[in-house]
């Protein structure tokens, strides 16, 4: 399967022109999955939850309604974070569209920093949804933390996780490589560059967005600064075998009776 990753730098608050960069994008390459940074078509950097709501949208929306037209001449998917408004709740989204519109939606469980004082924690379970013959399961940038995410989706049979991100920590490239390989999953993180400064504070994201295999191999990788598109042809039928040796199987070794799982 090819997969495609837009690592690009939204215009804050600009969610028409976001959209017309992305459709251009898309248009320029040809692959079946697209993944696209974390909240893509607003950018990061909000003022407050007041500022916040009034840039945010329902799912399905006019968002994933001109992604899905895209999907239809494109013959392609897209995973795209948005900022997601269901009723008086907010929250940091990853709508999975296809032609015929929305397949599922992700709302982010483990909130960073300011995202906290934006949006609700996203209240419903890690969830994989049908990818051609195999299973996607979507993550939100933070989520790299914490391995009960990743091991989550891997349990309930992904082949691939899309992982939209706006990082501007400098760990979670490499991390993402330990999630690959301790789960036998392939991830596609898409990242963002540029910097935003608003509400007094100034972040610089870290690009280097990229494709794994289920065997931790990176199979590319985006710069740190600079807006490009990233193809790779990725085997998912890979991440169905979870051998280590003849004698080990990365999942089936697993002794949860003997974990602590206390909060």
């Amino acid at each position: 399967m090819r997969i495609g990753l837009y690592q690009f730098a939204p215009e804050f608050g600009a969610a028409r022109r976001n959209l017309e960069r992305i459709a251009e994008a898309l248009r320029a390459e040809a692959a079946e999955l697209w993944v696209l940074p974390e909240l893509a078509t607003t950018g990061y950097l909000f003022t407050d939850r007041a500022e916040c709501a009034a840039l945010a949208e329902t799912i399905p929306g006019p968002t994933t309604e001109a992604l899905a037209a895209l999907c239809r001449e494109r013959g392609t998917r897209v995973v795209a974070g948005l900022a997601e408004r269901s009723g008086d709740r907010l929250y940091n989204s990853a709508a999975y569209v296809a032609a015929q519109g929305v397949v599922g939606v992700y709302r982010k469980v483990h909130l960073f920093d300011r995202e906290t004082l934006c949006f609700d924690p996203g209240p419903e379970p890690f969830r994989v949804h049908p990818l051609g013959d195999g299973r996607l399961g979507l993550m939100i940038c933070f989520d790299w933390l914490f391995p009960e995410a990743a091991r989550s989706l891997a349990l309930q049979g992904a082949d691939l996780i899309a992982h939209p991100a706006n990082l501007v920590l400098p760990y979670c490239q490499e991390a993402m490589v330990t999630r690959a390989l301790e789960n036998g999953v392939a991830c596609a993180t898409c990242n963002r560059v540029g910097s935003e400064r608003r509400a007094g504070e100034e972040l610089s994201f870290t690009g280097r967005s990229q494709v794994l295999d289920a065997r931790g191999r990176r199979l590319g990788q985006a710069s740190a600064e600079r807006e490009e598109t990233l193809v790779v042809e990725l085997d998912l039928a890979l991440a169905r075998d979870k051998r280590i040796t003849g004698r080990n199987d990365r999942l089936g070794d697993r002794r949860p009776e003997l974990y602590f799982t206390g909060r």
